[in-house]
């Protein structure tokens, strides 16, 4: 039964649907796998068999579930940050220790609505900042551990180590796509506000983005799509070496900090390029407007100020249990005063309105997700220097794995769609990964 883990979400929920085989059958593989890795990763903040089984078994005496239930069984991962009302929710910080929320995250309830099946909480850094938690990259040697990424280093860890086939993420730096990239998983991070926010712990509101990681584009395709009621084709795979890409335009952006990139990112984007071109897609080098090289510096702006702002009942009461890293962020934030931020959000929605317009030459842009592959060490997760703009901009990003760099270790490449263009962002992404294969 344990061949259950390998297949598709689709494929998954059509056969749970069919009763085909139990759901509790499906949840237990889930639970083999978790208890035999779990030790060496420490992707879970909270795991309880028990209660994943109950779960599994509700669904299997009631009535099949059809369309309206598009998750019918599905086993997933939820982020610490977000609220869970049979389950303890800490934020990663201690100060919320044995917290117990009254209801569920939005998108946790439509999880559930859909009939998906909580497994557990995955670990989040601290407030979905910089403080790593205990989480290990499970690509990585234990006698040599490297970061998972953050801020959904859980989710992305769960994923990679095969726990769960897909877990919510959330992004307001580079949260979804650096953990992603990483542990060699996908990462979807939808146009912003796509999915609900409501009853996640906030950081930086304009900025907060829902998303998913998974083990394929077409898993995370499906898992948001149904949830945001999305029209998502089926991305069904392709004849191996024959992805349909013949009208797609490409545009290669390597965005103003292609400085930083490491060798095994250079390498990553010239193959997904020379895939793409390859197959048919009409390749273009894009410059950005020379303004676009503030837009970095104005996504930390905006997040230290909103997070100072959201910040503002904890900093009266539990300050000394702050982190250093993440006080850091807060007296930021404190010292930017309101005219600053205006203007960062100013600059924004200027840069937004100049991309969309520059969308009429190119359907997708290709880009760096990391500086390398994921570094050395738990001290640290990793710099978002190459997903922040886009997250600023609000534009839906798909991580897309593309080999092995240092010492074996996965790097990939980001596709970036037009704002509300998630459908044709995800089929590009899906061809990308089935030229792969």
């Amino acid at each position: 039964m344990n061949d259950c883990l390998s297949w598709s979400a689709r494929d998954l929920i059509t056969r749970l649907q069919r009763r085909e085989l139990p759901v509790q059958s499906v949840v237990q593989a889930c639970i083999e796998r978790i208890e035999a890795a779990e030790p060496g990763i420490l992707a879970w903040q909270h795991f309880d068999a028990a209660q994943a089984l109950a779960q599994a078994r509700a669904l299997d005496a009631g009535a099949t579930r059809g369309s309206r239930h598009g998750l019918h069984g599905l086993p997933i991962g939820v982020k610490d940050l977000m609220d869970t009302s049979d389950m303890p929710t800490t934020y990663g910080s201690p100060i919320y220790a044995g917290y117990r929320p009254a209801v569920d995250a939005a998108c946790v309830a439509m999880a559930r609505s859909a009939g998906a099946v909580i497994m557990g909480k995955t670990v989040t850094t601290e407030f979905a900042t910089f403080q790593p938690g205990p989480t290990r990259n499970p690509r990585a040697p234990l006698s040599v551990p490297r970061t998972p990424g953050g801020s959904s280093s859980g989710s992305a860890a769960a994923v990679a180590a095969g726990m769960v086939p897909v877990a919510f993420g959330t992004q307001t730096a580079g949260s979804i796509i650096r953990p992603a990239a990483y542990c060699g998983v996908v990462g979807y991070k939808p146009t912003h506000g796509t999915l609900p926010l409501a009853g996640i712990k906030p950081l930086s509101p304009s900025l907060d983005t829902v998303g998913a990681l998974a083990r394929s584009v077409d898993d995370a395709a499906f898992f948001v799509g149904t949830l945001a009621r999305l029209p998502l084709p089926s991305l069904a795979p392709l004849p191996q070496g024959r992805p349909s890409v013949a009208r797609l335009r490409v545009a290669l952006c390597h965005t103003p900090y292609w400085d930083r990139a490491t060798g095994d990112t250079r390498q990553a984007l010239a193959t997904a390029a020379r895939l793409l071109e390859h197959h048919g897609a009409r390749l273009t080098d894009l410059s950005l407007p020379a303004h676009f090289s503030a837009l970095n510096t104005a996504q930390i702006d905006i997040m230290a100020y909103e997070a100072a702002a959201a910040f503002a009942p904890e900093r009266r009461t539990a300050a000394d249990r702050f982190s250093s890293a993440f006080a850091a962020v807060l007296a930021q934030g404190q010292s930017i005063d309101g005219e600053h931020y205006f203007g960062a959000r100013i600059e924004a929605h200027r840069a937004r309105h100049a991309l969309d317009a520059m969308f009429a030459d190119f359907d997708v842009i290709l880009a760096p997700s990391t500086e390398g592959v994921a570094p050395e060490g738990l001290q640290g997760t990793g710099d978002p220097v190459f997903n922040r703009m886009w997250t600023l901009l609000g534009n839906p990003c798909v991580h897309v794995p593309v080999g092995a760099g240092q010492d074996g270790m996965p790097v990939g490449v980001t596709l970036v769609g037009r704002a509300f263009r998630d459908t044709q962002l995800l089929a590009a992404a899906h061809a990308l990964e089935c030229s792969l294969a």
